[in-house]
């Protein structure tokens, strides 16, 4: 324990995870400081509305338990961070359109939830993505031809996990989840001050793996926050038949506080997950954040979202968007003109010009790659099934056959 410090100390003896701690009576509450108390107002009771800092038409708002001091400066690397990420979207839409790309799975609408999230990280914080958080990719430092690289087949995912602090992709349902909670029993059992920040969507809440991590976490008090990003559409399933109760409710059921935020204020956002994680860190346990935000587009490029949902539900949510929102505030207060916003928008345009030409440039994926790594050794069987796909390749190709 030399050269501990005796902050260090404290939260590591009240940490479940360490091995030699007697069990916690389960009736017990985690102990939490003034401070702490204060960040976890009753803000998810049914029938209230989700924290809010900023309204839709961009106004400036209080909220007492989430309080929010932030510099002009601060503000405008939050739009440009959803600017880019909105810009790097389209594009790569528009390229799994032109079959540049196998698939893509669109963030338009959800850039404030991430956004606002990542930024409340610190950087030894470990983020556990699904497959749709690339502005939190971004904002990790993450190359953007490497998320698109994924989606043409070309790897499975090329960029460094301890380097950016961000696990690759997960297409399994809920499964990054139980990865996030045994980092986190890791963290904490380590004895380090940092937390974990695990995304999943509202869909995921019906996966078992999502019951089984909040379980774990609770139980071990990890510091993890549990991120769901209510985009109010699971493919074509309406989150009401997700879930009787709001998703951030189901956090009680566990023993750990759930809260609730507005996604499409990308304020709220970065001030309620910066308390959740604080709470983490300080080992109190588990937090679950349920932001309400909505997917624009489908659910992914092969998706037709006309035909599960109408137009006026669209349009409505579009009048929340979170990029205008913040535009719209920074006008008002005078803390950025048309030349930044020229500026923002002529640099996101580069950005995505260039990503176009490296993705054009990429080879085709080899076929039979699938093969290459299911084993660490040379495997028979494999190579039977390698030999067996290249005839059939073959047939395909022979016109007379």
């Amino acid at each position: 324990m030399t050269g501990v410090t005796s902050a260090r100390r404290k939260r590591t003896l009240r940490s479940p995870c360490t091995r030699d701690q007697p069990a916690r009576d389960i009736h017990e509450e985690p102990e939490l400081d003034t401070k702490q108390k204060a960040a976890f107002l009753p803000s998810g009771e049914p029938g209230t509305d989700p924290v809010q800092l900023l309204t839709p038409e961009g106004e400036r708002v209080q909220h007492p338990g989430y309080p929010l001091d932030i510099t002009p400066g601060e503000l405008r690397e939050l739009y440009r961070d959803m600017v880019v990420a909105r810009r790097i979207d389209s594009e790569a839409v528009a390229l799994q359109r032109q079959g540049e790309l196998a698939l893509w799975a669109s963030l338009r609408g959800q850039e404030a939830a991430q956004v606002g999230s990542a930024h409340a990280t610190r950087r030894d914080d470990h983020i556990f993505p699904t497959y749709r958080e690339h502005a939190v990719a971004l904002h990790r430092g993450v190359d953007p031809l490497a998320l698109l690289r994924l989606y043409r087949g070309v790897d499975n995912g090329s960029w460094s996990t301890s380097d950016h602090g961000m696990n690759i992709y997960s297409l399994v349902i809920g499964a990054p989840t139980l990865h996030a909670t045994g980092y986190a029993m890791g963290v904490a059992m380590d004895g380090e001050e940092s937390a974990v920040l695990s995304y999943f969507g509202d869909g995921a809440s019906s996966q078992g793996d999502v019951s089984e991590a909040f379980n774990f976490a609770a139980v071990r008090q990890a510091p993890v926050v549990f991120f769901c990003q209510n985009n109010q559409w699971a493919i074509s399933t309406p989150v009401a038949l997700q879930s009787r109760v709001p998703i951030h409710r189901r956090a009680a059921g566990f023993g750990f506080p759930g809260l609730y935020v507005d996604g499409n204020d990308v304020l709220a956002v970065l001030a309620v997950t910066r308390a959740a994680l604080a709470h983490a860190r300080s080992g109190a346990g588990p937090v679950l954040v349920e932001a309400l935000t909505y997917r624009m587009n489908g659910h992914a490029t092969s998706d037709d979202p006309t035909r599960y949902r109408g137009e006026e539900e669209t349009a409505r949510w579009a009048r929340k968007d979170p990029l205008a929102r913040l535009a719209s505030y920074l006008t008002r207060e005078g803390q950025a003109d048309e030349g930044y916003f020229a500026t923002v928008d002529k640099e996101a345009e580069e950005l995505a010009v260039g990503v176009r030409e490296q993705v054009r440039a990429l080879p085709s994926p080899s076929m039979d790659a699938v093969f290459d790594h299911v084993y660490a050794e040379p495997h028979p069987l494999v190579d039977e099934e390698r030999a067996e796909y290249t005839r059939f390749r073959q047939t395909l190709a022979d016109p007379s056959s």
